[in-house]
């Protein structure tokens, strides 16, 4: 049995069914909205499980399911060396996501990485502590603040509101997923010129450490055609 990851819930899941129903396979809950399970018709082998986004690339890492569609931001994030653990089967063209670097609008000197990477270096010294970034997504700022040779920060995790942990004097400046800007705009944030970190939107990918035997494999050559993909070397 082939087993693909889904979001539970909200219009990422609804984009998942109507791309998928395009296709021929149509998908869906097995019971009430409260229920998780998944209901699959036009598809020999395959079985529908419904998880939270943030759940699927773990999911994918272990081995529990073969397929899943969530965000590419979650994937890179959640796993280290993710190429390694997934393999990108289809961008899906939908869940359009920016992760990207903001801080007060009233710091009318940092407009760049550089000027953030001054004023980093200044906020040490006036306070004896290093300027705080609030993010969900350690792994994705850090690499590319590194990358960009910011330092004199920590990142400190938010899994509330982000845009108002500057407000809340619980962080210096934020990292976080934005569509419009305009959630940033209103907390009085402003993007960095170049602090787009990552573009993400929703992906099909394959499990490369799940079990492929036991049908699932052949399950998976026969619905390429059928979503327009290539198998890849699992």
């Amino acid at each position: 049995m082939l087993k693909l990851g889904l979001p539970s819930k909200g219009r990422l899941m609804e984009q998942c069914f109507d791309w998928f129903g395009a296709r021929g396979i149509t998908l869906g809950r097995a019971g009430s909205d409260r229920e998780y399970a998944g209901r699959v018709e036009g598809a020999e082998g395959l079985e529908l499980v419904l998880l939270s986004a943030g759940e699927i690339p773990r999911e994918m890492a272990a081995g529990r399911i073969h397929m899943g569609v969530t965000g590419s931001d979650l994937v890179r994030d959640k796993l280290a060396d993710w190429d390694r653990q997934v393999a990108e089967l289809a961008p899906l063209g939908f869940g359009h996501a920016d992760l990207v670097i903001a801080v007060p609008a009233g710091w009318i000197d940092v407009d760049t990485l550089d000027d953030l990477d001054a004023a980093a270096a200044a906020f040490r010294r006036a306070h004896g502590h290093r300027l705080r970034i609030a993010t969900k997504y350690h792994r994705l700022v850090r690499d590319f603040l590194t990358e960009h040779g910011v330092a004199d920060y920590q990142l400190v995790d938010s899994q509330g509101a982000t845009e108002g942990t500057v407000k809340n004097l619980t962080a210096e400046a934020i990292a976080d997923i934005t569509s419009t800007g305009e959630t940033l705009r209103a907390n009085h944030l402003k993007i960095l010129a170049d602090g787009l970190v990552h573009q993400s939107q929703a992906v099909l990918y394959a499990a490369r450490g799940a079990d492929w035997g036991q049908g699932a494999g052949t399950a998976l050559a026969t619905l390429a055609p059928r979503l327009g993909i290539t198998v890849p070397a699992l």
